[in-house]
């Protein structure tokens, strides 16, 4: 084969089978921004401070803007390393997380309702969570095995939200002040939303690293 013609080949070679985007890299792209929102969520429950509430709204646009390259990647692609479904719930579920913290602050802005202990905590654990998912999405294109651990830790924090969700209802509901009450508990409900399904994107991390190990 002359030298002239490999290009051609190469070319020709390339569109009938293109390679495979770096899902690894988009799904660890997403994992950083879903842990940005949340970093501003904690800080919002820490200060109470409405312009974090807006730093989020804006947040959640840039993370529709990557939700929508990411689906639009994974339509697009004519193979992909690891199952089409993993990546599709990994996508969608990460893009839940942020939803549900700007829920969260819209809602707390349009009932008047202020950060309290249990929101804060709240916010934490959601964030240890994200944390790991990063970890854990940041590996699977190097070494994904030990990305098992970090989804584990994600699941763990997910089931303190519940406790402390759990908690924060029966306390709430000792008291007589029955508007804020119902206020409040749509506020640790999108919380625990967000860590549900923050729990979700450890399951599908899971079983990615059983699938590529």
């Amino acid at each position: 084969m002359s030298e002239k013609s490999k290009p051609y080949f190469s070319a020709l070679f390339d569109h009938v089978f293109p390679k495979s985007p770096d899902f690894f890299k988009l799904l660890a792209e997403q994992s950083v921004m879903v842990a940005r929102t949340v970093d501003v969520l904690v800080a919002f429950m820490e200060t109470g401070n409405p312009e974090f509430g807006n730093e989020i709204k804006k947040d959640e646009h840039e993370a529709d803007t990557i939700k929508v390259r990411n689906l639009h990647t994974l339509n697009e692609a004519f193979s992909t390393p690891i199952d089409r479904e993993d990546i599709y719930r990994a996508i969608t579920d990460l893009d839940e997380v942020v939803n549900y913290c700007k829920s969260t602050v819209n809602e707390m802005d349009m009932l008047g309702v202020a950060p309290d202990l249990f929101m804060l905590e709240m916010a934490r654990l959601l964030k240890n969570g994200v944390d790991a998912l990063v970890s854990g999405y940041g590996k699977l294109g190097s070494a994904p095995e030990p990305a098992a651990e970090d989804a584990d830790v994600a699941r763990k924090a997910e089931h303190k939200v519940e406790r402390l969700y759990r908690q924060a209802l029966a306390e709430l509901f000792q008291g007589e002040d029955f508007i804020d009450m119902f206020k409040r508990r749509e506020i640790y409900r999108h919380l625990s939303n967000a860590a549900d399904r923050m729990a979700h994107c450890a399951n599908t991390l899971h079983d990615i690293v059983v699938k590529i190990c």
